[in-house]
């Protein structure tokens, strides 16, 4: 671009050095700012820069004008985003397991062009901090939008829905035969994304998880199942799904010693129904779906905890158990 269209964009330029070199701990004098634009191939006179300086904090922008020693320095103050406003953005970008690393990257790196350089290269030491297990499915980014096209314009999706192979291929169920779905909202439980919407084919409500979508297409139908969502709670339906699992919801009575309600508070919710029971423990009574992932979660809680009714839940854990025994009783 000709230096002297460059002139026209000065105002844009001079936001952009600020946003980019300046934040509460680095500032630059006019001189400085002089040179940046310059190097931008715009020229313009001190005069002239202190009046730019002085319409761009009356037009809103948080420009910070501060004495050090001989010297008038300026920098950006207050911004969109703060500093700790970023890196927990970028924490929760790197530890989603839906999102592929490659994109993880491409995310974090728009996040940190709202600061300044020096406190992204704070952004960037939190990239590395974690090592957890991510998604590989790139297109899941693209598959979460279209969903939330479909769900807008009111249309139902076509999509075949994989598991993974000994050889760690993708292998479509049902045969490759695509899933008829009318997409009614996302939800994220887990640390996964899921989409929960309405089987055409089965006439119910189901939930899929988003990363092991393929080959998505939206109809030209409209979706079904308005009356089955009017009065649909989803916070209520992923919290009584353990692992979101499927299953028949029931009223389970869990005993357990006085230092796990904690635990069952951070995995049950605040809603449970808690009752003192002999001693040191207590009765709990939460709804929720007594799948196989739930009972083995209970497991792994130790002896201070038990399922105490309803009889078939009891029954089903003692079955789990005895199967587990069998299996390491084989020889």
């Amino acid at each position: 671009m000709a230096k002297a269209e460059n002139q026209k964009f000065k105002l844009l330029y001079l936001i952009k050095i600020l946003s980019k070199y300046t934040d509460d701990q680095h500032a630059l004098t006019v001189e400085e700012i002089k040179g940046k634009l310059l190097e931008c191939g715009i020229s313009v006179e001190r005069k002239t820069l202190y009046r730019d300086l002085r319409e761009l904090g009356e037009f809103g922008l948080d420009i910070i004008q501060e004495h050090i020693g001989r010297h008038v320095v300026y920098h950006m103050g207050s911004r969109d985003f703060e500093l700790p406003e970023l890196k927990l953005l970028v924490d929760l970008v790197q530890s989603s397991k839906f999102i592929t690393d490659k994109k993880s990257r491409k995310l974090i790196k728009k996040l940190e062009s709202l600061t300044s350089i020096y406190e992204a290269m704070q952004l960037q030491r939190q990239v590395y901090v974690s090592g957890r297990i991510k998604s590989e499915n790139e297109s899941i980014y693209y598959i979460v939008d279209k969903l939330h096209e479909a769900i807008n314009q009111d249309r139902n999706v076509y999509y075949q829905y994989f598991r993974w192979g000994i050889n760690k291929e993708k292998q479509p169920r049902r045969d490759g035969r695509k899933y008829y779905v009318s997409p009614w909202a996302l939800s994220w439980s887990d640390e996964n994304y899921y989409l929960i919407g309405y089987d055409n084919d089965q006439n119910e409500i189901r939930h899929y998880r988003v990363d092991k979508i393929m080959n998505l297409e939206l109809a030209d139908t409209k979706r079904i199942g308005k009356k089955e969502f009017a009065e649909f709670d989803m916070a209520l339906y992923t919290k009584r799904r353990f692992g979101m699992y499927g299953g028949e919801e029931k009223d389970i009575l869990i005993q357990a010693d006085e230092g796990m309600i904690g635990i069952l508070l951070d995995y049950l919710g605040k809603d449970i129904i808690i009752d003192r029971g002999k001693e040191n423990d207590f009765i709990a009574k939460a709804r929720l779906v007594p799948n196989k992932q739930f009972l083995g979660w209970l497991l792994s809680l130790g002896n201070e905890i038990k399922i105490i009714g309803p009889e078939e839940v009891v029954e089903e854990m003692k079955e789990l158990l005895y199967e587990r025994i069998k299996l390491y009783e084989m020889k």
